[in-house]
């Protein structure tokens, strides 16, 4: 059973943004919220996360700088704004939900992700 739902995903050109965003259930409206994202022939790995309250977020390394999460509770999405991609960022990225606030894969409940490429 599919609890959230991604999109935003698509094609574009290195140094171009995507904005990625997750519809998210009622019931997560106090859950962290996380994004993550697997390449071909790699495992998943995480990107960022946030806090129920968007009081908190942590960053992979390698986006710090160009990517921001954000969560609007109102509306009950989650985003992820991406600025200046590169090649290596190409992946499907999921959008996740967990009851505790944290930056492992451990979280319990997935989208089904969204393909983004970027074209060097």
């Amino acid at each position: 059973q599919v609890e959230l739902v991604e999109s935003g995903g698509g094609l574009v050109q290195a140094g171009g943004s995507l904005r990625l965003s997750c519809a998210v259930p009622e019931r997560f409206k106090r859950y962290a919220l996380g994004w993550f994202r697997q390449a071909p022939g790699k495992e998943r790995e995480f990107v960022a996360a946030i806090s129920w309250d968007g009081n908190t977020a942590s960053y992979k390394n390698s986006v710090r700088g160009r990517f921001a999460i954000s969560r609007d509770n109102a509306k009950r999405t989650v985003s992820l704004e991406m600025n200046s991609l590169k090649p290596e960022d190409t992946a499907v990225y999921y959008c996740a939900a967990n009851v505790i606030y944290t930056i492992s894969r451990e979280y319990d409940y997935w989208g089904q992700g969204t393909q983004v490429t970027v074209s060097s």
